[in-house]
């Protein structure tokens, strides 16, 4: 069984193909439940957001567990951190989400929690992958697992998103939360409510259908469009699974995940709660690493994935990382990517410090950062490796001299070469890029 099926995002697939087909999601929970079982009992916990394909994979998952002979809690609709959370705090043996993210309602996939929270080992996953390529053999009936509904999983989740905002209150501030149509869409609104926040909240009325489209951390117009017609002090939105945030201004300025971990990472360096160096990726802003030096603040890189970012965090006994895209990991708040956590973090920091969030990120100054995309045929990997494209990349990097950063890499999921160059100044930005992304296509064509 090929280990495409444990990606950093888990089991993944347009629904009604390989891998994520109802057929396949049983002989998953089968195979995850007999390597999970262990003990009599044993119980997981299964969450999902609101795509109308996870009432299918919910239903398989849990006659694959209860094959098994693990006894199955459904959580219902909620943020992919709440089910890792919950894992922890319910004392389960696994916690699985049916999400695929920020992606479009005819996707979807499963996630895995470990028992701590954490994302499976890569030898769980392996034990998984290996009965997957067995038939599935039902345990007698006096020993199939049972399944019940948790109903107070969203409360519990509620309050331990405020416990982790340490400020006495919200009040005073209008907020405008987008949940995406998605897995936040009652949680989210009422954490801030509870905190004293005004809140208008859009993106709350998920179809099945609708989530992430249009809205969300990935399309902010929506969100910037009703903050000024609310006069908000500002707006969060949060993807399908609520484990990414992104943030927009009074003014609809965008506040991407680099400015994000730059408010949070120095606030816990003014409070001297900041351990170790904090990480970002390989498409973290050259603005974002330039802030940091200026704080005297260790910055490291890490390859695109939240469980990069989390592997370097603990190898460096880091607390603060994250990516670009607003998916943030705030170790001393809780184990994953937590997009409401985040939100509350870059609050706690306006509160400590009485600042707007305009006022807060212009400690940082982004560099004009340019991404093209190369289509190119075979393994892409090896386009990287042809003389003509390491000369032009070494080319490019001598023409910043020093002044810019640049940055060549196979995509991992498509056939493509993403060409980003980063500079001051925008014109010569564009330009670096557009002649490197050139000589790409040239000798792919080749």
């Amino acid at each position: 069984m090929s280990r495409k099926f444990f990606g950093t995002d888990g089991v993944r697939g347009r629904v009604g193909q390989a891998p994520m087909t109802p057929e396949f999601a049983l002989k998953l929970g089968w195979a995850a439940g007999r390597v999970l079982a262990g003990t009599p009992g044993t119980h997981v916990l299964v969450g999902k957001d609101t795509r109308r394909s996870g009432y299918m994979f919910e239903s398989a998952l849990e006659a694959g567990f209860a094959a098994a002979g693990v006894e199955t809690h459904l959580l219902g609709p909620l943020p992919t951190p709440a089910v890792a959370y919950l894992t922890r705090a319910l004392r389960a043996k696994a916690g699985v989400v049916i999400s695929a993210s920020h992606n479009p309602h005819f996707d979807n996939g499963v996630k895995f929690f470990s028992a701590d929270g954490d994302k499976l080992s890569d030898d769980i996953e392996a034990q998984i992958e290996a009965q997957l390529e067995h038939d599935l053999v039902c345990v007698p009936p006096d020993q199939l697992g049972r399944a019940r509904r948790i109903d107070d999983a969203p409360g519990r989740y509620i309050e331990f998103c405020k416990g982790s905002f340490q400020s006495r209150s919200l009040h005073g501030l209008k907020l405008v939360v987008d949940c995406a149509n998605g897995a936040a869409y009652r949680v989210a609104p009422a954490v801030y409510d509870e905190l004293g926040a005004e809140v208008v909240v859009i993106g709350n009325r998920p179809d099945g259908l609708n989530i992430n489209r249009d809205c969300g951390s990935t399309h902010l117009q929506g969100l910037k469009a009703a903050v000024r017609e609310h006069g908000a002090d500002l707006g969060v939105a949060l993807d399908g699974d609520a484990d990414r945030c992104m943030m927009v201004t009074a003014d609809g300025q965008e506040v991407d995940g680099d400015e994000i971990l730059f408010v949070i990472a120095r606030q816990r360096l003014k409070a001297g709660a900041l351990r170790g160096p904090v990480v970002g990726t390989v498409m973290s802003n050259l603005g974002l690493e330039r802030a940091f030096a200026a704080l005297g603040v260790p910055f490291e890189r890490a390859a695109v994935g939240d469980r990069y970012v989390l592997e370097r965090l603990r190898a460096s006994g880091g607390l603060i990382g994250g990516e670009t895209s607003g998916h943030t990991l705030c170790l001393d708040r809780t184990s994953t990517g937590d997009g409401i956590i985040t939100s509350l973090q870059v609050l706690e920091a306006m509160r400590t410090e009485q600042a707007t969030l305009a006022q807060l990120v212009s400690g940082m100054s982004k560099y004009p950062q340019v991404l093209i995309n190369v289509p190119v045929q075979g393994h892409a990997k090896r386009v990287l490796e042809l003389p003509p494209v390491t000369a032009a990349l070494q080319e490019c990097e001598s023409g910043l001299h020093g002044r810019g950063r640049v940055l060549l890499r196979a995509s991992g999921t498509e056939p493509l070469i993403r060409v980003m160059v980063e500079a001051q100044d925008g014109a010569e930005t564009q330009q670096a890029a557009e002649r490197l992304a050139q000589a790409v296509r040239i000798a792919a064509a080749a």
